[in-house]
This record gives C-alpha cells, structure tokens and sequence, in this order.
C-alpha cells in the first residue's frame, strides 16, 4: 500500500502547475539543490511552493488529516518527525531569502481551485514573505 504513495507529480501538484502555467508563471520543479525540495521554484518572484498532503503534513483541523487507530504511536512519531522536517525547510528557505508558500491539498480540490489559484497569483505578485492556501 505505502509503495503507492508518491512523492512527486501528485494530482494536487499537477492542477497547481497546470493552472500557473496557463496564467503565464514558469518555474522549475523539485528543486534539489534547495531545503525541503520545494514543488514549485519561481525565482523570477523569489518564491518557494510546497503542496502539501493534508493527511501527511497533518494540515490543523481537516477532515484530510486524519489518523490511522491502528500502531497508533508508529504514526505519531512519523507525522511529528514531518511537521519537524516541514518546519525546518521553511525556515531555511526564508533565511536563504526566499519567499514560501503551502498549498495544501483540501484547497486544491473540485470547487476551491479557481480560489486558491487566485490567491497564488496574488500571492506571487505581492511581496509577502509567507502564505498558507487551503480551502475558503
């Protein structure tokens, strides 16, 4: 089950570049040579996206992030060690001068994508140093 579980190219990654590219925003994807490996690159606006899982990123009061009631402490310490992992990476990031934003996967489906699509746009436009996108 688990060898099922991607971490590249996810259905939520895959709207969020389709929907930036066809706004005119370029980027390069999965970038290794930065903390975290951000989804999304956008150095022309000095931006770092993340899409983030909900159920795997423990996004805070959704339904998506829900917690499994068997090996109950298995999990535990593996959404604490990615929250940790998550936390770290953006902090690098914004002290290397990056601007970071999380998308989270609850945002990214059916009726809320036109939303938070126009959330990232302004987002990219602007200068803020940090947003969290998820759903309205």
């Amino acid at each position: 089950m688990m060898s099922g579980i991607r971490a590249r190219n996810t259905r939520p990654e895959m709207r969020l570049r389709r929907e930036l590219h066809a706004l005119g925003f370029r980027f390069r994807l999965h970038a290794k040579d930065l903390p975290g490996k951000p989804d999304l690159v956008l150095k022309k606006h000095n931006a770092a996206i993340f899409v983030h899982g909900c159920f795997w990123h423990r996004h805070r009061d959704c339904r998506l992030a829900s917690t499994p009631a068997s090996n109950s402490g298995f999990w535990a310490d593996k959404f604490a060690r990615n929250v940790e992992r998550d936390r770290q990476a953006m902090e690098a990031l914004r002290d290397m001068g990056w601007r970071v934003a999380i998308v989270w996967e609850c945002g990214l489906r059916h009726n809320d994508i036109p939303i938070v699509i126009e959330q990232t746009r302004r987002w990219l436009l602007s200068d803020d140093p940090h947003i969290e996108l998820s759903r309205p």
